[in-house]
């Protein structure tokens, strides 16, 4: 049985009029499912293509130190 961890994806959007740096942290199994999700996250919410999304770092986080979930 897997199980779920808690991911904190970071990365940067660059879009021609819109710049910013994003932290998010996802529950996930793995962290290729982590990513797919902040790909979705952000394109739902900012209007954005994956192509702009540019994911820098992926780390796994102990459940009691996530601010998020």
């Amino acid at each position: 049985m897997s199980e779920v961890k808690v991911y904190r994806v970071k990365g940067r959007i660059t879009k021609p009029n819109f710049q910013t740096r994003f932290q998010k942290e996802i529950r996930a199994v793995k962290p290729e499912h982590a990513v797919e999700e902040v790909y979705k996250l952000l394109g739902s919410r900012h209007r954005v293509k994956r192509f702009y999304i540019k994911v820098e770092d992926v780390e796994e986080v102990i459940p009691e130190e996530s601010t998020s979930t």
